[in-house]
């Protein structure tokens, strides 16, 4: 993790460790009947103490201890010249045992009866987006880890476990939002494909959500998709606009190309209005520089460029996908008259 550039404060939740001399006996020792308990008590005794009595004082009871005075408790070489007893004969420390330096662990973390190990690390959104770490070494680093050690499974915690629930009940509620506004369109339109024309524009929303983080030189958060799925609910007014205003100039009587081109020159001004307002409504928020607004601009940039780039294609898309519509519908019509013919 300290090689993504981005992420700083990483730390390894092993435990908390110490330094440790850890004693090795040494087959002699064990051929002079000398146990590595034996050796480990003596050691003990020298250096933290045995207890030789306990002296009452008023209502406090004080141990004695018999050790090694101070100083030669503060070296390595006091424990390397210690002798040892054996049999009533005196032995060097160091013939008997063999002494390494290394860490233990004070403390360590278990979850369910697992021996567990918390990475976490500070990242700087600016410069990298969290969710691009996890998913990096998810798919490139622990199967390599899983391969050398297949005992060892990992799961997320923290705000990267509440970002990926978080992300699946977004998309469970972003696919019942569209189903809302297509009902919500389907039944006043009386039309099953009208709605998708409508709702056709909602894609190159996210587009221009996209290209405006691009262009902001920011990434796409998660109150960057915040912002657009409240984006999805917006863009369909400017095509709602211009398919109705269709629909009642074709009830009038006038011809579907007619309608298309009359509803794109007269709600032309309409629809530009409506969407450059709501650009400029958000438009404090994007060049607002404050600790307090930098939470919220991902999603006013995803609701503010979304709406821009929409509108232009709405303009462009939605009467064409009409005449596309009207051809498919007066097909089976003109197939059937050629046919009589």
């Amino acid at each position: 993790m300290a090689s993504y550039d981005g992420l700083s404060d990483i730390r390894n939740g092993v435990g908390v460790q110490q330094e440790e001399l850890s004693l090795n006996i040494k087959p002699a020792a064990q051929a002079l009947g000398v146990s590595l308990f034996d050796i480990g008590s003596q050691v003990k005794q020298a250096f933290f103490g045995l207890e030789a009595q306990r002296v009452q004082r008023g209502f406090d009871e004080v141990k004695v201890m018999v050790r090694y005075p101070e100083e030669q408790r503060q070296s390595m070489s006091a424990l390397q010249n210690m002798t040892i007893r054996a049999d009533g004969d005196e032995l060097p420390l160091l013939s008997v045992v063999d002494i390494e330096n290394g860490l233990t662990d004070v403390s360590s973390t278990r979850i369910n009866g697992l021996r567990a190990a918390r990475i976490t690390a500070k990242a700087d959104k600016d410069r990298i987006e969290p969710r691009v770490v996890i998913e990096d070494v998810t798919e490139q680093f622990l199967p390599v880890l899983f391969a050398k050690y297949p005992s060892v499974s990992f799961q997320l915690d923290g705000s990267a476990l509440e970002s990926k629930v978080l992300e699946k009940e977004l998309l469970v509620g972003f696919c019942l939002a569209l189903l809302g506004i297509y009902a919500l369109l389907a039944i006043p339109l009386k039309s099953y494909n009208q709605p998708i024309i409508i709702m056709s524009v909602i894609p190159f929303g996210l587009i221009g959500a996209v290209v405006g983080h691009v262009l902001m030189g920011m990434t796409v958060s998660m109150m960057s998709i915040f912002g657009i799925i409240a984006l999805s609910g917006v863009v369909v007014n400017d095509s709602l606009i211009m398919v109705d205003f269709i629909n009642r100039s074709i009830a009038k009587g006038n011809d579907t190309l007619k309608a298309v081109v009359e509803a794109g020159r007269s709600r032309f001004r309409a629809i530009l209005i409506t969407s450059l307002t709501t650009f400029f409504g958000v438009l404090p928020i994007l060049l607002e520089t404050s600790m307090q607004a930098q939470f919220v601009i991902p999603m006013a940039v995803s609701l503010g460029f979304g709406i821009i780039f929409a509108t232009v294609i709405t303009l462009l898309l939605v009467p064409c996908l009409y005449m596309v519509l009207d051809d498919l519908k007066s097909s089976p019509t003109k197939l059937g008259s050629t046919q009589q013919t």
